[in-house]
């Protein structure tokens, strides 16, 4: 048996939370640790199945539940009918980021290479919502919806045309 201070972050969390690290919790994690995209549950289960066939989207939908709920996970809705998933503290991750996405073609762009002035003004937004509604901030997600640069293009294309 592994030793619970030696294991990942994530599973110490998982112990903590009082649940066992399975296969297929463990196979869900590997596929969210090697990935720096925003997967679905069915992009997950697409990727799972190849290492393991006798996994079920039922199952993948469940460990991706339990993550989301300890913490190790968080869950976004970008508008398109699908739940994706992101790795807390994914070391392939940039850190802290912010989402672009395209409202055409529905890609995602992290965005974290912030100026100075978007550091401050997030700050300030943070302390003055804090203050406003007596309410602790531990962190914030933001997305931004638009176009990319190709849609943007494709787009102009149509109107030249």
């Amino acid at each position: 048996m592994r030793n619970r201070m030696c294991g990942p972050w994530w599973e110490n969390r998982l112990n903590d939370a009082g649940f066992r690290l399975t296969n297929p919790r463990e196979l869900v994690m590997s596929i969210l640790r090697n990935t720096d995209k925003h997967l679905s549950a069915e992009d997950v289960y697409v990727k799972a199945l190849a290492v393991n066939p006798s996994i079920g989207l039922t199952t993948v939908y469940r460990s991706l539940d339990l993550f989301t709920q300890i913490g190790v996970v968080q869950r976004f809705d970008f508008g398109d009918g699908k739940a994706r998933y992101e790795l807390n503290r994914n070391p392939l991750s940039k850190g802290h980021h912010h989402h672009l996405v395209c409202m055409r073609c529905k890609s995602i762009i992290d965005y974290n290479d912030f100026m100075q002035e978007e550091v401050e003004l997030m700050k300030k937004t943070e302390k003055a919502l804090s203050k406003k509604h007596h309410f602790k901030i531990m962190h914030h997600t933001i997305h931004f919806y638009g176009l990319c640069n190709e849609c943007q293009h494709a787009e102009q294309k149509m109107i030249d045309y």
